[in-house]
């Protein structure tokens, strides 16, 4: 496994093709995926933007998760982060530089509409121009560069930026039903807030999703050791996927997403270990959705979440991730909740 990344660039490196080349000739073995995975300098570092004339951080904050689906509409997602009044984004499944998005810097797009500043972390080097669906969509299109990650996106100074790989098995080296080779694991990408009324951290998440509970909890696990050495027992906030598939969908089931997640899901057991909560954080409601291009049996699941700890949490909402004519911009809904330190 890597170490923590804390190296950041202004401009992430894109992939050399003639690497991706090599790496798509490559028997789809786990050694020859560690050894691109060290090879592509992108692993290694991150890209880090501030934001133009931070404000200094308030009192109260609202954080706002999102798995935005390639972020194909990044101008969709900053008019959803406007409405909901959100003071930092935590984005997962975001793409630099890919066919399927328009080859664009989504992430850019969606920060330099407010010059906020943004992080940004490369989860996977895409060896394809997506999945099934997307490779007949986009066919005969090329990737200016390949990544797609997580990122923080916030008007706020954000500092000590850090990268915290979560998972390395190369199980998309292969790829997915015949499509969707890629190189790379999950990860998780920190920063603090300066100026805080005490040191508070962000935390943008997104766990695998062909994977089972006790997977997902091993990589919750290295989460919770890399924040142990990064913020101690200080005040953070983690957002995102979670890929919480185990959990119950059935509507008279809900209440025990709260009350007893880890009957299910046993990375809620850890995470309240290490001193976060999720009860006034969340809403015992399904945050999947259909999108454009993906449908999702019904009912729909649970799978975004926002941890708390060190932080008090108020007025959590499920938002509708639709634009203003209620076209959906993913398959995920957004989360979002208030934050204080009126503890």
């Amino acid at each position: 496994m890597r170490p923590l990344i804390d190296r950041s660039v202004g401009n992430l490196p894109c992939p050399d093709e003639a690497l991706l080349a090599e790496a798509r000739r490559t028997a789809p073995d786990p050694s020859a995926h560690a050894a691109f995975l060290q090879r592509i300098e992108a692993f290694h570092t991150l890209e880090f933007q501030p934001a133009h004339g931070a404000g200094a951080c308030p009192g109260r904050l609202r954080i706002a998760a999102l798995n935005a689906e390639r972020l194909t509409r990044p101008d969709a997602v900053v008019r959803l982060k406007e409405r909901t009044g959100a003071d930092v984004l935590l984005l997962s499944e975001a793409d630099i530089g890919m066919a399927r998005s328009g080859n664009v810097h989504a992430v850019r797009d969606v920060a330099g509409a407010a010059g906020d500043g943004y992080v940004f972390g490369v989860e996977f080097v895409e060896l394809d121009i997506g999945d099934r669906e997307e490779m007949r969509r986009h066919a005969g299109g090329r990737n200016a560069c390949g990544l797609h990650g997580n990122a923080i996106v916030s008007g706020l100074t954000l500092e000590r930026p850090h990268l915290i790989p979560l998972e390395e098995s190369g199980r998309w080296f292969a790829g997915f039903e015949g499509a969707q080779r890629r190189i790379g694991g999950r990860i998780a990408l920190a920063a603090r807030v300066a100026g805080a009324p005490r040191p508070l951290w962000v935390v943008s998440l997104h766990l695998e999703s062909k994977t089972d509970a006790a997977d997902r909890q091993a990589q919750i696990r290295t989460l919770l050791c890399a924040l142990e050495r990064l913020a101690p027992g200080e005040a953070c906030i983690i957002g995102g996927d979670f890929n919480t598939k185990g959990l119950p969908k059935g509507e008279g089931e809900r209440p025990l997403l709260i009350e007893e997640p880890d009957r299910f899901e046993p990375l809620f057991a850890d995470l309240r270990a290490a001193g976060f909560s999720w009860a006034g954080a969340n809403l015992a409601a399904p945050t999947q959705r259909d999108s454009l291009s993906k449908t999702h049996p019904r009912p729909f699941g649970t799978l975004d979440w926002l941890f708390v700890r060190g932080v008090a949490a108020a007025n959590p909402q499920i938002v509708q991730a639709v634009d203003e004519e209620g076209r959906p911009i993913s398959d995920h809904e957004m989360v979002a909740v208030d934050v204080s330190f009126d503890i």
